[in-house]
């Protein structure tokens, strides 16, 4: 028997091996032996996912939007305040009497004119016939320019605005805010109604029930500039401005000329406030919404990690029998957690590729309700499933860890 022995190599038992297509087959068969514990496990990663892409999409589309309405109102309007040079006190009114007609000459320039509140002593506004101080109301005087006027945008309900004739030979007319008429009972021009104002009569010509700039002439009574400069002189406390209504990208070089072609020897009087860039604008909107609703991705993706994580290891201690059997027959310890990993990320994967599809629908759908033009980079839709690969893969650690750990006897004890 010693010699028989003597002769021949002592028997070995090979290491088990397990193949990549062994892996991933035993990995599809679990995850299709029990398909509505899949789906569900997946659930969490397609929200994640789909809330991802959906909010990238719908923050892309509405910064475009976003883009489009600054270009129309805001990046038309520039703002002239005048400062007054060095010495404001000895220049209280630094606006030459055809700034209007200055401006206008400026090649983008639709409308523009001068405008400052008024203060009086007495700033109530009676209505006709002169009546006690209780019939009057309190309201904010502004002396403006026919330009001033055209530049806001006013939408009349009734009547008309005054014009350059009005300003030059200061005539006593006033335009109201729609507010301001209700409190005064003004309900219709055709009885040539009045107002009063410090002692002062002004037949009232319009009244303004909307405008698209300086919302404050809603509720105030605008007066010509050369009627309130008349009667009141140059303005007292509060300086006066300019408001310029340009064409679309023609308002940073207008900001850039108005100063000039006011007053060429003392530019300094003058202070341009140019609309802010619109693609700084938009940039700032898009990085905060991509902040906002990127944290609610974030969120979601978490908690879809943790379903896939807390359900794998439901399925490791459910599979225990399984696990000892296989670990009885030879595997080893990192094929049971390869297994678990390829499970899970396949999941992961089938998760992210769904969220991905129904993230563009969701886009697809708010455009078409909103009648808007869709905007998904395709480096969202390429990046989407990749996360969700990883969600899966990092949710499957921990499981896999412990379904290596189980022993063959404890497991075919339980």
């Amino acid at each position: 028997m010693t010699a028989w022995f003597r002769g021949r190599t002592p028997r070995t038992v090979k290491p088990s091996r397990l193949s990549g297509s062994d892996l991933l087959g035993e990995s599809l068969a679990g995850i299709l032996q029990r398909p509505a514990r899949s789906i569900l496990t997946s659930l969490g990663t397609v929200l994640g996912v789909g809330t991802f892409v959906a909010i990238l999409g719908l923050t892309a589309t509405t910064s475009s939007q976003v883009d489009s309405r600054f270009n129309l109102l805001t990046a038309t309007e520039v703002s002239i305040e005048d400062v007054g040079g060095g010495h404001p006190e000895l220049t209280p009114l630094s606006f030459p009497a055809d700034a209007d007609a200055r401006i206008q000459r400026l090649n983008g320039v639709e409308a523009a004119g001068v405008f400052w509140n008024v203060r009086l002593e007495d700033s109530v506004v009676r209505s006709a016939p002169i009546g006690n101080a209780a019939d009057g109301e309190r309201a904010q005087i502004v002396a403006a320019s026919a330009g001033a006027l055209a530049a806001a945008g006013p939408h009349l309900a009734q009547g008309r605005t005054f014009d350059a004739w009005h300003d030059s030979t200061s005539q006593p007319v006033v335009v109201i805010g729609a507010g301001t008429a209700a409190r005064l009972g003004i309900t219709t021009l055709d009885v040539q109604p009045a107002v009063f104002i410090a002692g002062q009569p002004f037949t009232v010509i319009g009244i303004v029930d909307d405008v698209r700039r300086k919302t404050d002439l809603l509720m105030s009574v605008t007066v010509p500039r050369g009627t309130a400069a008349r009667l009141w002189g140059n303005p007292i406390g509060d300086r006066a401005k300019m408001i310029i209504s340009t064409q679309i990208g023609a308002a940073q070089q207008i900001a850039g000329e108005a100063a000039l072609a006011l007053d060429p020897v003392h530019p300094e009087n003058f202070r341009a406030v140019p609309p802010p860039d619109p693609r700084s604008l938009r940039t700032g909107v898009t990085s905060d919404l991509n902040q906002l609703f990127l944290l609610l991705a974030a969120i979601c993706l978490v908690i879809g990690s943790v379903g896939i994580a807390n359900t794998t290891l439901v399925a490791v201690l459910e599979r225990t029998g399984e696990i000892g059997l296989r670990r009885a027959l030879g595997a080893r310890g990192r094929h049971i957690t390869a297994q678990f990993l390829t499970e899970s990320t396949c999941l992961g994967l089938l998760g992210g590729l769904i969220g991905t599809s129904l993230g563009v629908l969701t886009v697809l759908g708010v455009v078409l309700a909103r009648d808007w033009t869709p905007v998904v980079e395709p480096v969202t839709v390429v990046t989407a499933p990749l996360v969700g690969l990883l969600t899966g893969l990092l949710a499957g650690l921990y499981p896999a860890w412990r379904a290596a750990r189980i022993q063959p006897v404890e497991a075919l004890r339980r």
